[in-house]
């Protein structure tokens, strides 16, 4: 068998089978695993090698952890050598025990409570997983591999840290001393082909007519927000959005790690910068907000807005930038005009709140609602138009919704789709745009 054969089988043949696993004890195998390890970065330069293509240096490192396993006194199994062999592999070039779990596509969350709780999300739904670190310092050091990749450092005087995967997977870390029972990781995954607006609606996050007034809307450079919980999908949702955005526009985006997957030609992509290690150097969205103005953009996509920037979205949106998009944490379209009043206050604590929802009025168009259900589901619960001021109070009007209405026998929540039947006063925008939706859009309903 060839190196680079040997490899390929090492790497398709992860898990071994129940007898090799009671042939060695997992806590046995372990510590094989570490000492090889150990001779390996004693015997091979890896920085020497660094210069070598990928598959080569791959090769000569699995030829040299071959020979190491031959000095062994203790005889191994075919099994155990090729689970030991692809552990060695992950704990030099991957992320060690976290490997298999990124190599699972069906995996959306991975979340490490200390080096002996790692628990996945499948489906919406949590589950233990019998993943283990050694200690806690083997996954201090499998955190420090992650976040230096991208620049950034996590250490008891910056004990809190956001990076990213090459795939673009979003990662929070947070160590000791704020970290009471050890180091926690947290994983967000995204896959490496992004949904499109068909795939929700084959999933039945929304129905393919609301996705089409959402794609009338996009076109028609309106100011939507995404707002939603924790895991909502709101960076899906605004993934999906932004497939709908003309090709030929210069588009702007803004995040604190950088997870959005814009496939237009002309996309440029800003991500803020923490402090260094004087405390000094950081940079945040609201500077790099400010800075896009100059920078010629059609449109801006912020992540998310969370703080001053808030102020800053809104007078884009309102001074020749309309048609940007961003999201928002709140659990309503009216929490989050709450939310934005509380922000736009944090930028400039003097502005009156009557002056303050006037802007998010005239700024704004749509609220889009996501929310994930207790059966793991995401579904668009809401669209909503802002329509103006009333007195001082900002006028929403909601035109889809999402209702539901009970459980199926294998618990998944029921409901339906229904259009509230108001046509939307920005219509006559679209209309103006050369876009007009069929008038049946406004009195569709869809059970699931």
């Amino acid at each position: 068998m060839t190196p680079a054969t040997e490899f390929a089988f090492v790497r398709a043949t992860r898990d071994p089978d129940p007898a090799a696993q009671n042939a060695a004890p997992a806590a046995e195998t372990q510590e094989l695993k570490f000492r090889l390890h150990r001779k390996l970065l004693e015997k091979i330069n890896l920085d020497a090698l660094a210069s070598i293509e990928t598959h080569r240096v791959r090769q000569e490192v699995l030829e040299a952890l071959y020979s190491l396993m031959n000095e062994e006194p203790h005889l191994l199994t075919a099994a155990q050598r090729e689970q030991v062999a692809g552990e060695v592999l992950d704990e030099v070039f991957g992320l060690g025990p976290l490997e298999p779990l990124l190599a699972d596509p069906g995996i959306s969350d991975i979340l490490v409570n200390g080096a002996n709780s790692v628990y996945v999300e499948r489906a919406g739904l949590l589950e233990r997983t019998r993943v283990r670190f050694r200690d806690d310092p083997h996954l201090m050091r499998i955190i420090d591999r992650i976040v230096s990749r991208v620049g950034r450092r996590v250490d008891e005087s910056a004990p809190m840290v956001d990076a990213r995967l090459a795939d673009g997977s979003r990662v929070n870390a947070i160590i000791p001393p704020l970290a009471i029972d050890g180091p926690v990781l947290s994983i967000r995954r995204f896959g490496k082909d992004k949904l499109l607006p068909a795939d929700l609606v084959k999933r039945k996050t929304l129905t393919a007519g609301m996705m089409l007034m959402l794609e009338s809307a996009v076109k028609a450079r309106l100011n939507i927000v995404v707002a939603g919980g924790t895991g909502a999908g709101k960076t899906t949702l605004l993934n999906a959005l932004s497939a709908f955005i003309p090709s030929n526009e210069r588009i702007v985006t803004i995040e604190d790690a950088a997870e959005l997957q814009l496939k237009q030609p002309h996309v440029v992509r800003l991500e803020t910068r923490p402090a260094n290690i004087e405390g000094q150097g950081a940079v945040r969205q609201r500077q790099l907000l400010i800075n896009s103005l100059r920078m010629r953009p059609d449109r801006i996509v912020v992540g998310e807005v969370r703080g001053e920037e808030a102020l800053d979205m809104l007078q884009a949106m309102n001074t020749g930038h309309d048609g940007s998009l961003t999201t928002i944490h709140a659990n309503s379209p009216r929490e989050a005009v709450a939310r934005l009043e509380v922000m736009v206050s944090m930028a400039n604590s003097g502005m009156q709140m009557t002056s303050i929802r006037q802007q998010i009025s005239s700024s704004v168009n749509l609220f889009i609602q996501a929310a994930r259900l207790s059966d793991g589901s995401r579904r668009v619960t809401s669209i909503t138009e802002v329509i103006g001021m009333e007195g001082s109070i900002v006028t929403l009007q909601e035109i889809f919704a999402f209702e539901k209405q009970g459980l199926d026998p294998d618990g998944r929540i029921m409901g339906r789709f229904r259009a509230t039947g108001i046509r939307p006063k920005f219509s006559e925008k679209l209309a103006a745009q050369g876009i007009h939706l069929p008038t049946e859009l406004f009195a569709e309903e869809m059970t699931i």
